[in-house]
């Protein structure tokens, strides 16, 4: 008789007391689909005397998650504690050690460590899943690594942190501004501990490193992706936008190009009646294309107890029926190492500036993106009390590299009251 398949659970936050509710209310359909008993044996977690509203008296308790990935009786160790170092990363090594397959949501730890963890896992013969640390609930991993594997992915592109796709949206329906939604995020529990994880791009950008190195073979590489958050983005540019039938949203883009390997997590413009245009609340969304399937687009919940622990059980379950991929679609001694490529696609932007309201101060300003090579598609102003002028420029399609040197020169003609505000308009 088929043995069972032995679980050591560290963590039991949110989606770790979801994975023992679906282990324990699943178990005869758990059994079914992959052929053998799945069981917990260990737990650790940072209180024993919590109340979690789950049973766990069941299962030995260890007072932390190297003992739980250390024991006899753990045939998989799933690491659900968080953070890009410590017990987690100390954890998940000792258990690939001792041979034995890893299950994580820990993103910060992959997109961090993952080319280490990948060949650790694959010569130990071990599997190191990771479905639940990019997209919450939705199967955007296994896409990549099973259903698309016949195809060369020429691009990446989505919305992959559901608590600045709230806000910004939440923005748009209240007509409230940036510091007042994310107020309401922050009390509603939407926000990490540290908010700029999220309003920051972070923890979005540690999801686009990851599916990165899936889609295009090469080392995961974090450090590498031009970041910029959403504290930026005012009331009056989604005003602007929706006005112009675009929404914002804080959007990762990834390619490889003969220059290398373009990543960026930074605030765009979409068309409103696209699928990312529509896209409301926290939910996320990831498009995958390809050059055999052309277009697919991957919606649902981000984040979650029963979206995540889903994640997880499915990594599980794959285990269990005997999968044992490797960790990044390829092994990871054959992972290329591309240096980081700042993108160079021209795209239309929309930029906003703020001008001390005098003769000749929009002239200066045309001038210098004339100079720069970067011409104007739309220019708009906007009513307003002297002696400020704010001006909304939608230009035709250029490089960042000119924008940014028509950025400078503007700066240098004093006609200036604030920082251009500058969003790439993104065809999507």
């Amino acid at each position: 008789m088929t043995q069972p398949l032995r679980l050591g659970i560290a963590g039991l936050g949110t989606v770790g007391v979801g994975v023992v509710q679906i282990v324990r209310r699943q178990a005869a359909l758990l059994s079914a689909r992959t052929g053998r008993d799945i069981t917990i044996s260990a737990v650790t977690a940072r209180s024993k005397s919590k109340d979690r509203g789950v049973p766990l008296s069941d299962y030995a308790w260890e007072d932390d998650a190297v003992a739980v990935a250390s024991r006899d009786d753990v045939d998989i160790f799933v690491e659900l504690i968080g953070g890009e170092d410590g017990p987690a990363k100390d954890a998940c090594e000792a258990a690939l050690a001792r041979g034995k397959h890893v299950v994580t949501a820990n993103k910060a730890m992959l997109a961090v460590h993952g080319q280490a963890l990948a060949a650790q896992a694959e010569a130990a013969g071990c599997s190191l899943r990771y479905e639940a640390a990019v997209a919450g609930g939705i199967p955007v991993i296994k896409s990549l690594l099973e259903g698309l594997a016949g195809n060369e992915i020429t691009r990446v592109i989505g919305v992959m942190n559901g608590s600045c796709n709230y806000i910004l949206t939440r923005m748009e329906s209240t007509g409230l501004t940036y510091e007042d939604i994310f107020a309401e995020a922050d009390g509603l529990g939407y926000l990490e501990a540290d908010p700029q994880l999220d309003v920051g791009g972070i923890d979005a950008a540690h999801k686009l490193a990851i599916l990165s190195s899936i889609a295009f073979g090469t080392q995961v590489d974090f450090d590498g992706i031009e970041l910029e958050g959403i504290e930026r983005v005012s009331i009056e540019d989604i005003r602007h936008a929706d006005d112009m039938g675009y929404k914002i949203k804080l959007l990762g883009v990834a390619q490889l190009t003969g220059r290398g390997l373009e990543q960026r997590m930074m605030p765009c413009l979409v068309p409103a009646s696209s699928p990312l245009g529509q896209l409301q609340g926290g939910t996320n969304m990831v498009v995958l294309e390809g050059d055999a399937v052309e277009q697919i687009v991957l919606r649902g919940p981000g984040a979650g107890q029963g979206p995540t622990a889903s994640a997880v059980l499915a990594d599980i379950c794959d285990i269990a029926r005997g999968s044992n991929l490797p960790v990044f679609g390829q092994p990871a001694e054959s992972l290329k190492s591309v240096k980081p490529a700042p993108s160079v696609t021209p795209a239309p932007y929309y930029l906003r500036v703020s001008l001390h309201d005098k003769p000749g101060a929009l002239a200066k300003v045309a001038s210098v993106l004339g100079d720069a090579g970067v011409s104007i598609d739309r220019m708009r102003q906007y009513g307003h009390d002297a002696p400020i002028a704010p001006v909304l420029i939608v230009t035709h399609k250029c490089t960042r590299a000119d924008l940014d040197t028509a950025i400078d020169a503007m700066d240098r003609t004093g006609v200036l009251a604030a920082a251009p505000i500058a969003l790439r308009i993104e065809n999507v």
